[in-house]
């Protein structure tokens, strides 16, 4: 690495040991999360930057999933758990008093491990989140909105003479696109999404997976994954977490081929996990 590459990783570390963006989408710093007595993420602090794919991987239970939840305050959902620190999307503190939680989960949407589809139709679950929002002035504009979205999905061409059936009369794979268009059908800022593919086979995780790199072009992108092949597939950044601690992060072919901490080698190599 050039003497200059090197002065310029080294001023992005701050004082943390994590190397950190200048410009950034999400900033995330000092986040403690606890549920009740318990303490399930450690100081962790990390920035995501704009249009870019983060993969979070780690050992099960070791908080990557909490983690991914306080960027959009799931985690308010659950009465014992509380959040310390300060989580920025852009100049704004998410945890703020003054912010709007619907608000802040148009603008940082969600997809979950299983595809979960409301029991409406499959229009209505795209139009869903555009209709709370007031985002369409009429039925034309929703129209538009609801094909520009399953297009952007790969997923008009298969339900466009289907629009009004149950959305659970679709394939995992089509009903997990269908999840994704409705999470950016309200034009989200970043997406989140929580082992997206896991209960996916390998033709409908290829699709998804395309999807992802397809998106990354206009969203910000954060994945939990369980698959390390998967996180070196479609991500440009990889964080590593361990017993709630983020350990390294890095760009993804670092992490996977030079990694700086030694249980995130062990992790790579199959010693731990």
């Amino acid at each position: 690495m050039a003497e200059n590459s090197k002065q310029t990783m080294n001023d992005t570390y701050e004082t943390t040991g994590i190397p950190l963006l200048k410009d950034s989408k999400l900033s995330v710093r000092n986040v403690d999360v606890f549920y009740g007595d318990k303490q399930a993420i450690f100081d962790v602090n990390l920035d995501i930057g704009k249009n870019q794919v983060i993969s979070m991987i780690g050992p099960s239970g070791c908080g990557k999933s909490t983690f991914l939840r306080c960027l959009n305050r799931m985690n308010d959902t659950i009465d014992i758990c509380n959040v310390t620190g300060e989580i920025k999307l852009e100049d704004q503190n998410i945890y703020d008093r003054s912010i709007d939680v619907v608000e802040l989960r148009a603008r940082v949407g969600m997809v979950f491990q299983k595809p979960n589809p409301f029991p409406k139709s499959i229009y209505e679950n795209v139009a869903y989140g555009a209709r709370i929002h007031g985002l369409t002035d009429n039925k034309l504009e929703l129209d538009e909105l609801v094909e520009s979205s399953l297009k952007r999905c790969g997923l008009w061409k298969e339900v466009k003479e289907r629009l009004l059936e149950p959305a659970t009369g679709l394939s995992g794979g089509q009903q997990q696109r269908l999840c994704i268009a409705r999470a950016i059908a309200v034009n989200p800022e970043v997406i989140l999404m929580d082992e997206p593919c896991s209960a996916l086979d390998p033709i409908a995780t290829a699709t998804v997976e395309e999807l992802i790199h397809e998106l990354s072009q206009n969203f910000t992108i954060c994945i939990v994954t369980h698959s390390m092949q998967q996180a070196a597939r479609v991500s440009q950044r990889t964080a590593y977490f361990h017993l709630g601690k983020l350990i390294e992060v890095n760009d993804t072919s670092v992490v996977f081929t030079n990694p700086k901490h030694q249980l995130t080698e062990e992790y790579i190599t199959g010693r731990i996990g």
